[in-house]
């Protein structure tokens, strides 16, 4: 019956579109020479939603942001839709996000299908849709979400329709999100006095240089390469993009993901692998219009205003140099600290194996016999986090090792706010009545935990446990009950390692690597098994969909014609 219902959306409503089409990526194309990787240019969100109430509780609303030149050169200002005017030429512009009434009320609904904390897991997601002739696109208004493609599924009675027949058929997580629009987000430009009014903005300069200010400290503001180019995003709202060559969106990236003072060769490791991370991963803001983000949700990146030598310097040595597995692009993912073994990239995240990702014992020789004693026993798992010496990470304090206090109703407080956000069922539940970990992986993390609440039973999985909860830096971590003299259940104990989500390369481990005196290639080898470091050419793959196992290379519409 389901089926019959899915041909039918696909005959009424569309074809089945390729995984390619749904998110959106490059199409196949080479260049000439590995030279020219230096030329690639990115497009980073640097402001991702202009216009949009704070995603987090705490974070500024963005009112204004000023755009400036530096000393002795100008800015150029253009509006794309103009394409005859001339550019405006200033030392300054001034955006404004004001709230413009609409004239009569407007509908933005989007039929959500799923929702996730992790891109990753938000792609697996989309797959899976797809496979059932579903047509959808990634987005992240906040967590990771699929959508039903807007174009495709346009009208209200068509998403309607459709989430009618998914949930006659068993789907539970789709919903509509459905709000009525009485006013939008505008924005007002202000150069020299007169204002204008435009969705559509491109600001460069001579130099390439452009500093950009939220707030009205000067000290503030940040310097960017490139030039910015305003525009919508899916969301109603407006997005800042900065279009930075590859090189010169590094120096912004590495002295802060991997600290202004590591040893040479972790900055020379953590440039190539984020050189490689971004030219993977530029498919993530598809549905926006640009490629990735400058938060931790893609790589973090301040511009050029904290560059170093140290970082520069590792940056000019590896240029063009990237990670690769069967000639194609690694999953290059990375984290602050592993608690001394890093994790599979299933123990995380749903999606195919990577075979270079997987548990390693994070220590320069050998602690202990993971074939032996593998970290999904229970007791093998309590014996590994009791032990402190010999491994990479050694002596961070807070982060190799952790232990935190939670009390039952902080807990409650913390699940019930998840819950709401992804619309379960149990979200009105009062309080937590016990929690127990359900299933381990190889490398000790946890895959499955089991949660009692007044209302039912429930289950959060992989890194979900970390978005539902504030204690656990990570989900390498076991449980204690905390009882009071009555011996009624008060509150847990989280006893755990590590500081993010433990794939791939640990950034303390690499530290102590690199103080040991290995090379940036070794370390590498270490934290990737089974990988190739190559310089980028014509032949490597950036991203390989594995449903339909097709794939691309360099686009040419990255380099300048």
């Amino acid at each position: 019956m389901f089926k019959i219902t899915i041909y039918l959306s696909i005959f009424l409503f569309g074809s089945f579109g390729s995984w390619q089409s749904a998110i959106g990526r490059p199409p196949r194309s080479a260049i000439a020479a590995e030279k020219k990787a230096q030329d690639i240019e990115l497009e980073i969100g640097i402001i991702q939603r202009l216009g949009a109430a704070p995603m987090i509780d705490g974070d500024p609303e963005i009112k204004k942001v000023t755009i400036q030149s530096i000393a002795g050169d100008t800015l150029q200002v253009s509006f794309p839709g103009q394409a005859k005017a001339v550019p405006i030429k200033t030392e300054k512009v001034v955006l404004t996000v004001d709230l413009a009434r609409l004239s009569q009320p407007k509908l933005a609904e989007k039929l959500i299908l799923s929702d996730r904390s992790t891109f990753e897991t938000a792609e697996d997601s989309a797959k899976s849709w797809q496979r059932l002739g579903i047509e959808v696109e990634v987005a992240q208004p906040g967590r990771w979400q699929v959508w039903a493609k807007r174009d495709v599924y346009q009208t209200p009675l068509v998403r309607r329709w459709l989430l009618h027949s998914l949930k006659a058929n068993g789907y539970e997580d789709p919903y509509l999100d459905t709000q009525i629009l009485a006013q939008e987000p505008d924005i007002v430009l202000e150069i020299e006095g007169q204002k204008y009014n435009q969705d559509e903005v491109e600001i460069s300069s001579d130099k390439s240089l452009v500093q950009v200010n939220t707030t009205e400290k000067p000290q503030e503001a940040k310097l960017y390469g490139g030039s910015l180019r305003l525009q919508p995003n899916a969301h109603g709202e407006f997005t800042l993009v900065n279009q930075v060559p590859l090189e010169t969106y590094l120096r912004g990236v590495v002295p802060h993901e991997i600290g202004a003072n590591a040893p040479a060769q972790a900055v020379a490791a953590q440039s190539i692998i984020a050189r490689t991370y971004a030219l993977r991963n530029l498919r993530r803001f598809q549905v926006d219009d640009y490629q990735l983000c400058a938060t931790v949700h893609c790589q973090v990146y301040y511009g050029l205003k904290d560059t170093n030598k140290i970082s520069d310097r590792a940056i000019a040595k590896t240029a063009g140099l990237v990670l690769t597995y069967d000639n194609e692009l690694i999953d290059a993912l990375y984290s602050s600290t592993t608690g001394g073994i890093t994790a599979s990239f299933e123990d995380t995240w749903n999606g195919s194996k990577r075979p270079y990702l997987q548990p390693i014992i994070d220590a320069p020789k050998p602690v202990w016999d993971l074939l032996k004693y593998p970290l999904d026993n229970e007791q093998a798992f309590r014996h590994f986090i009791g032990l402190t010496k010999g491994f990479n990470e050694t002596g961070r304090e807070g982060v190799f090792r952790w232990h935190k206090n939670r009390t039952i109703a902080d807990l409650s407080q913390d699940l019930r706010q998840y819950l709401l956000k992804t619309h379960h069922p149990l979200a009105n539940f009062q309080t937590i009545e016990s929690m127990q970990v359900q299933e381990r992986s190889r490398s000790g993390r946890i895959l499955a935990l089991n949660i009692q609440t007044d209302l039912g039973k429930l289950q959060l999985h992989k890194n979900e446990i970390r978005s539902a909860l504030e204690p656990p830096r990570s989900t390498f971590f076991y449980l204690e009950p905390i009882y009071n003299k009555g011996k009624q259940l008060k509150g847990y104990s989280f006893i755990g390692g590590g500081f993010g989500h433990g794939v791939g390369l640990s950034q303390y481990g690499s530290y102590n690597l690199a103080k040991l005196g290995w090379s940036a290639e070794q370390i590498l080898a270490f934290y990737y098994p089974q990988t190739t470091l190559k310089p980028l050419d014509d032949t490597i793959v950036f991203w390989q969909d594995d449903q339909e196992n097709s794939s691309t290379s360099i686009s040419k519409n990255l380099l300048p014609e």
